[in-house]
């Protein structure tokens, strides 16, 4: 690819904010006409591209005019069936479709009495070489015979239709996000489902104060195990879960509490099941994905998207309208954006230049369809979230596309987890590095908005630890106790508060928690697998340890709760960029203003500092967090009741609080508070 900008093209904001791009000007106006090329392509004159994305509408099975329509799309078919009890599971004459065009759409008409809610149905596709049994694409509900494992698509049409309660709802800013799993959301050793998160997880968020709820694994997947990320029905709620009218009462339960609800949405890839997937739908490979060794994933073993494909765009641009319209959520976490942006997926890869983003390895008709998808979903609703997951660093992923970026809302600063993660495993304590870790946490694109976190569900993953557990080890298991002193458990718990807190605090503008980690659940995710006899003994979360007053857990969610109400009352994670105050290295000490508000942090492991001078606007404080109250399970060493007056530097203009910083403490001072 090209590195020369000729001197009459116009450079977009992406490329002014940044004259690191300037090089790269011809790519970045390439990629700009591929996107109006396929949007021309996909969208006929006199049409808009909401109205395109509606595939939903048109394939897999309607009630309409008192008939049963159902249609597929199948290029490669000599023949088509819809095969069920109501036809003994046999091909008949009378379930055959119809090819009804020369693309490859298929429709048959059934009479009302031929199809009932409830009723299990599923395809019988047949090709020149072979025939398969296949779930439809377009299939809104899909269920599994517990006794034999089967997998079929069922008639779903309710006498009565949901009833919302709770319309325009607009989400918070700046988002505080819960990030949970539905399935391992209650205590007892079990899959949970809708009504159980409605009824006892949704209070739970809301007296812990985050406004957002990012919900993983909602499509159909197979295999419970994958955590949701080996998709196979794209439009079908997880069954396993509940119904869709049980997702819709949660999802306006959460929006009744103020709380948004963005979805982890899949089209990274698909799961390589064939009866149950997409993959050789038709009997070809190539249907939806890449043909070839580019069609296969090789390190998850799943199915690659062609981006380049008109019909592959319209049926993930349609699901993102249907999620959208349908369910009421509130945006989407794009997940595996990285795998999507690059031929090799970015496996192993260090993103060090930005020649790495401008080379033949960039998948353009990706980066065309995430713009796409963007454009489509803030279209249909103007206050939508979309943020996306790339480790990457690609420029302009959170840009608006007028500005030549491709239209998230916001992405993920993964490097801040990966950072504390190598702190902890591979630093002593007193070796950390004040001015690295102020790089890590700062540095964000300042075009592009971030949202940062300290650990996410990955870092839960069983092969990986908490950072809770990385601290405490074993001692979690014997040491939680209120009753019981550890040493390693002081420490633990001291940096847990602080690394959350720095991390929000200098965070761009949101922050995302993992359900339960914000009161040191123990141990890890494990998803019932033969490796563990199917046992879902690390698949739910024990929150019964948080609610035990003779336990330490309570005490970090406590201090969790009031973080979380400190930055809400203030307006946290700002968007704004955090002044450093004072940065000292041996005395281990980061103090900076964000938002008004002075952060004060002592990571020195021993050594507490009488009239540390930290400098600051002039003014009265009151301290609004101490992460060293006993309450918090600290050590109660500051007297939080005094106000502290700045008094005059030696030059003029400067002005210094002096405060007592305990060892492994944090403070948050504000003016008038």
């Amino acid at each position: 690819m090209t590195k020369q900008g000729g001197p009459k093209e116009k450079a977009p904001g992406l490329v002014r904010s940044d004259p690191l791009l300037k090089p790269f000007l011809k790519d970045i106006l390439r990629r700009e006409d591929k996107i109006r090329a396929m949007h021309d392509r996909l969208v006929p004159k006199g049409k808009s591209l909401e109205e395109i994305a509606s595939g939903h509408e048109f394939f897999g099975l309607h009630f309409q005019d008192g008939e049963w329509i159902f249609r597929e799309w199948a290029p490669n078919a000599d023949a088509v069936y819809l095969t069920g009890p109501f036809t003994e599971w046999r091909e008949k004459e009378s379930c055959r479709l119809q090819r009804i065009d020369g693309n490859g759409a298929w429709e048959i008409r059934l009479p009302r009495r031929a199809l009932h809610h409830e009723d299990v149905y599923r395809l019988k596709i047949k090709w020149a070489w072979g025939e398969g049994d296949r779930i439809p694409a377009y299939a809104r509900r899909v269920v599994q015979d517990w006794q034999t494992g089967i997998f079929n698509a069922q008639v779903w049409k309710p006498e009565k239709p949901y009833a919302w309660k709770h319309g325009d709802f607009i989400p918070e800013k700046p988002l505080l996000i819960y990030e949970t799993h539905v399935g391992m959301a209650q205590e007892e050793p079990k899959v949970g489902c809708f009504n159980e998160f409605r009824e006892k997880i949704l209070p739970r968020i809301k007296k812990a104060g985050y406004n957002t709820l990012q919900v993983m694994a909602l499509p159909e997947h197979p295999y419970y195990g994958s955590f949701g990320y080996q998709v196979s029905s794209f439009y079908a709620p997880s069954s396993r879960f509940g119904t869709p009218e049980e997702l819709k009462e949660l999802i306006d339960a959460a929006h009744g509490m103020g709380i948004a609800v963005v979805m982890d949405i899949i089209h990274s890839h698909a799961v390589s099941n064939e009866v149950e997937g997409l993959s050789c739908f038709d009997g070809t490979p190539y249907q939806y994905f890449h043909d070839g060794k580019r069609g296969t994933h090789p390190a998850w073993g799943s199915r690659c998207f062609d981006y380049s494909k008109p019909q592959v765009l319209h049926f993930l641009l349609s699901n993102c309208r249907y999620w959208l319209d349908e369910f009421r959520v509130d945006g989407f976490r794009f997940d595996g954006v990285t795998s999507m942006l690059y031929q090799d997926h970015g496996l192993g890869k260090a993103f060090t230049c930005y020649d790495d983003y401008y080379t033949e390895n960039t998948d353009e008709d990706a980066l065309v369809y995430l713009a796409l998808a963007n454009r489509l979903i803030h279209t249909l609703n103007p206050h939508a979230i979309t943020v996306a997951e790339d480790v990457s660093g690609m420029p302009g992923l959170a840009m608006d596309e007028s500005q030549g970026g491709y239209g998230f809302d916001y992405r993920f600063a993964m490097g801040v987890p990966d950072y504390w993660i190598k702190l902890l495993k591979v630093q002593r304590d007193e070796d950390w590095h004040m001015g690295r870790l102020w790089h890590e946490l700062t540095n964000k694109r300042t075009d592009e908005k971030t949202i940062s976190y300290a650990e996410s569900h990955d870092q839960a993953l069983v092969g990986d630890q908490t950072l809770i557990f990385r601290m405490l080890e074993d001692d979690m298991f014997w040491y939680m106790s209120l009753d019981r002193e550890s040493l390693r458990v002081d420490r633990g718990m001291a940096l847990h508060k602080m690394i959350r807190l720095i991390t929000l605090a200098t965070a761009g503008d949101g922050y995302l928690n993992f359900m339960g980690n914000e009161f040191g659940h123990p141990e890890w995710i494990d998803f019932p697998r033969e490796g563990n006899d199917w046992s879902y003994h690390y698949a739910r979360r024990q929150w019964s340890l948080m609610d035990a007053p003779n336990l330490r857990y309570g005490l970090l969610g406590r201090f969790d709760r009031d973080m979380i109400d400190m930055a809400k009352q203030s307006a946290l994670p700002s968007g704004q960029a955090p002044i450093i105050l004072r940065e000292d290295e041996d005395r281990k000490i980061l103090a900076f203003l964000s938002h008004g508000l002075v952060f004060a942090f002592n990571f020195h492991h021993t050594e507490s500092y009488a009239d540390c001078l930290i400098p600051a606007p002039a003014g009265a404080y009151s301290i609004l967090l101490d992460t060293d109250r006993q309450a918090y399970g600290g050590h109660g060493r500051q007297d939080r009741d005094i106000q502290h007056f700045t008094q005059p530097g030696p030059k003029k203009g400067e002005n210094y609080l002096s405060l007592y910083l305990p060892s492994r403490t944090a403070l948050v001072l504000g003016m008038g508070k």
